[in-house]
């Protein structure tokens, strides 16, 4: 079991920055996929970034690749969204989630995320 706890969403201008942090507890050794979501409304959930890829490189979806740093302090079990240059169109809720590796590897399906927080609402505007 794991548990997640998001914090830090807002409101800000186009070209604002904010840091996400999400506190887990439970069973979070590094077998344990760690990433952000998000879902505008009206939209599919979407993955944004993962922390702990196989390779040990963090993945980015192509939409915030540059503008937004994932990383994970594995002292305080805590991960972190740092997000910058925002935009409008990353207005959405964002979430937390933690899953099993599939073939030695973290993956952005939703399918793939046994555990998920309750969300931190992110709000960009023009």
């Amino acid at each position: 079991q794991v548990q997640l706890m998001e914090s830090g969403g807002g409101s800000v201008q186009t070209g604002g920055s904010l840091r996400l942090s999400c506190a887990a507890s439970g069973n979070t050794t590094s077998d344990v996929c760690i990433a952000w979501f998000r879902q505008a409304l009206g939209k599919e959930r979407e993955g944004v970034a993962i922390a702990n890829t196989r390779d040990r490189v963090p993945w980015y979806r192509a939409s915030v690749k540059g503008r937004f740093v994932i990383s994970l302090d594995n002292t305080k079990n805590t991960l972190y969204l740092q997000m910058n240059d925002l935009k409008p169109e990353d207005s959405a809720m964002y979430y937390c989630a933690a899953g099993s590796r599939f073939a030695d590897d973290c993956w952005s399906s939703v399918h793939r995320y046994a555990y998920w927080g309750p969300g931190t609402q992110v709000t960009v505007s023009a």
